[in-house]
């Protein structure tokens, strides 16, 4: 991972290494600012390959920013980018009287060699995440991404959850390079230049409804009642497609959901030793003090109280794959 961050410098060099380094020479767009706010300026930075794409973190003081025809001359990117607005809304301009406005949580995509011009709302900055990606006939199943300027998609559960996740700990950010794929392939068909019946349309929305379920799970996992019709409802399909959604990971849904739980209480034993065992357990969804112990033992190899002298170590598929057992 490469990182960045403009704290080492002195305030009146900044914005300018800022602009030039981080701006013009790396990512090819143009930064503006007034001069009576650059001495405040803060940026922080990072860059981590996941495959062949490089998905980038950044956070820093508000300012305008564009990709004008000559940085499309100067450092041209036959690349999508999909950039997820965590905070920090604003206008974008793309040319011929279209602006649309980038609401916080807003994924914006489009091709990377089309010219734009964004405009802060807010003075108080912004952080945002950009995953780059190489295009390629076949990445893209021949649809035509070259005139695809810029634009905040349509919120959709399976896109957001799918990003969220890879940017949820960008340092692992690298074992989504599998999913790079279908995260553009749903980004294409939000914008209309995939259809839905194609076979790598249907797995990209296997992956993204996958990713979504197991993301409510995470939320969720607290409360005892959590059911599969619940999770069936939040992403819109039908209990049938919940549980073929899990089927190729060799773990039902109600197992998933175990394993997902004793990771989280693990983690909790040993991070808060202060808490109570059954209150732990309590907390990370089970009703059952002596299921909990019977299962946690059996998965684990330990007691809940063996744990709390151990750091957690375990991986979530060598977690599941015991609970598999343990049942």
């Amino acid at each position: 991972m490469l990182t960045f961050s403009t704290d080492a410098l002195r305030p009146q060099d900044r914005f300018e290494h800022w602009c030039d380094v981080r701006g013009k020479s790396l990512f090819g767009v143009t930064i503006e600012l007034e001069r009576d706010k650059r001495p405040d300026f803060r940026g922080h930075f990072s860059a981590t390959p996941v495959g062949d794409a490089v998905l980038a973190e950044m956070s820093a003081s508000s300012y305008r920013v564009s990709r004008t025809s000559s940085d499309i001359t100067r450092v041209p990117s036959n690349s999508l980018q999909l950039a997820w607005q965590v905070r920090g809304p604003g206008h974008l301009n793309i040319g011929r009287d279209r602006v649309h406005f980038v609401h916080n949580g807003d994924l914006v995509f489009g091709h990377s060699n089309l010219p734009y011009f964004s405009t802060p709302e807010r003075t108080d900055g912004f952080h945002f995440f950009s995953l780059k990606i190489p295009v390629s006939d076949e990445f893209v199943l021949g649809a035509q991404i070259e005139d695809a300027p810029p634009v905040a998609l349509a919120r959709d559960a399976r896109l957001t959850r799918l990003v969220g996740a890879m940017t949820r700990d960008p340092a692992h950010a690298g074992q989504f390079a599998d999913e790079v794929t279908h995260m553009v392939r749903l980004a294409l068909l939000a914008r209309g230049r995939l259809r839905p019946r194609q076979d790598e349309i249907r797995a990209a929305l296997h992956a993204g409804y996958l990713h979504a379920a197991r993301e409510i799970l995470l939320r969720d996992l607290h409360r005892a009642s959590l059911t599969p019709a619940a999770v069936a409802t939040e992403l819109g399909i039908s209990l049938r497609q919940l549980h073929a959604l899990f089927e190729p990971t060799g773990l039902s849904f109600a197992r998933t959901l175990t394993a997902t739980r004793l990771q989280e209480a693990r983690r909790l034993l040993y991070s808060l030793q202060e808490r109570g065992i059954d209150e732990i357990a309590f907390a990370c969804g089970f009703d059952s003090i002596a299921t909990f112990y019977r299962v946690f033992r059996a998965t684990y190899g330990m007691t809940p109280g063996d744990a709390r002298r151990t750091p957690p170590q375990d991986q979530p598929a060598n977690c599941a794959n015991r609970v598999a057992t343990a049942r």
